[in-house]
């Protein structure tokens, strides 16, 4: 139990973080340019594989709970750095479809954040 706090504790932080940047900052903008980069695409796809695979190999648990979320996120950073890896040109149009609604995509990020951060909560 204590690793799934810890999981979706960091997840949850990251994500807060990363949607109040997107939000104050265009953060997600900034992102969303850089996959027009197939170098800069590949090199985080090999970050977000890692991510992903720590994940689940540390936390691989389909129970019908909470952690399901935490395993879920886990299986789906790996495909999304599998994804970025081998494929960066649909990485970068899937990502044009985020740009008009930068803010909105960042408070979602943010809601995602919350969520996962209320799940370490939960999980005493």
């Amino acid at each position: 139990m204590e690793i799934s706090i810890y999981l979706a504790r960091f997840w949850g932080s990251s994500f807060i973080i990363l949607g109040l940047g997107s939000i104050a900052l265009n953060l997600l903008g900034r992102v969303i340019t850089y996959t027009e980069d197939k170098a800069i695409t590949v090199s985080t796809g090999y970050i977000t594989f890692l991510l992903g695979l720590i994940t689940v190999t540390l936390h691989n648990i389909w129970v019908v709970d909470l952690r399901l979320a935490v395993t879920v996120l886990g299986w789906t950073t790996l495909l999304k750095g599998i994804e970025k890896i081998g494929f960066p040109g649909r990485v970068n149009k899937k990502a044009q479809m985020f740009k008009a609604g930068q803010k909105f995509w960042g408070f979602v990020i943010f809601l995602i954040g919350v969520f996962y951060f209320w799940i370490s909560l939960t999980l005493r």
